[in-house]
């Protein structure tokens, strides 16, 4: 019998997924954007707002580096270098020390051994195995006859880096927690400025959030094809 593809269970649960990712990015993007024409009244970059947050922490031994790309921003707590994109490592926009500040918020939580950071950094391996394997996983137990321990093990796989993301979200609001902190402490921003960047920091959190959300979205997906599968058989 002919079903129509909005009635499909799949399909909705495919298209929640994209709509979530989708809202998420133009969300961070015209939020940082909307803030990025809007210059702090220190006049400090994102680079300067950096240095004089880790000086404050009395963290030393930090690289600051510009990247190419725009929210490409990022910290190594392996090599100890944090790195700022274009837009942000050069500008004095609200934005661009808003963000800045929040990847200073890692080092500062590797500086100090935030016990989530180090859980995350663990999995890093685990988790980029489980994502290598866990397609290949499940077309083979589809090569196979819907073999249910090929299938079932590609499931897990995913499951793992759901949890790698549960345990991020965590280590990326207290990030931003730490950075709105320590702009006060530091005056670098006043407090409606604080209000504005708090607002480009939450609009980043949300698209840890979103991609948490479109993971389970996928995991489930995943059981209900195949669970089906399983019954027909």
């Amino acid at each position: 019998m002919f079903m129509p593809m909005f009635y499909d269970p799949y399909f909705w649960v495919i298209l929640i997924s994209i709509a979530i990712s989708s809202w998420a990015s133009i969300n961070v993007n015209s939020t940082f954007g909307r803030y990025a024409d809007v210059n702090n009244h220190n006049d400090i970059t994102g680079a300067e707002a950096a240095e004089m947050i880790l000086a404050n922490a009395g963290i030393q031994d930090v690289k600051i580096q510009p990247i190419s790309g725009q929210l490409t921003d990022n910290y190594n707590p392996q090599t100890k270098i944090l790195s700022l994109s274009e837009p942000v490592y050069n500008s004095t926009s609200i934005s661009a020390v808003g963000v800045a500040a929040h990847e200073v918020g890692h080092a500062i939580q590797d500086h100090t051994q935030y016990a989530p950071m180090t859980f995350r950094s663990a999995l890093v391996p685990v988790v980029n195995l489980g994502s290598n394997l866990a397609m290949p996983l499940i077309l083979i137990g589809l090569f196979f006859g819907l073999n249910q321990i090929f299938i079932k093990a590609g499931i897990l796989c995913f499951a793992a880096v759901l949890v790698f993301q549960l345990v991020t979200l965590p280590v990326e609001f207290n990030a931003s927690a730490r950075a709105l902190k320590q702009l006060k402490i530091t005056g670098i921003l006043d407090n409606q400025e604080l209000s504005s960047g708090r607002k480009v920091l939450t609009a980043a959190a949300l698209t840890y959030v979103a991609a948490v959300v479109s993971s389970l979205l996928q995991i489930f997906h995943l059981i209900l094809l195949f669970g089906n599968h399983n019954q027909d058989n």
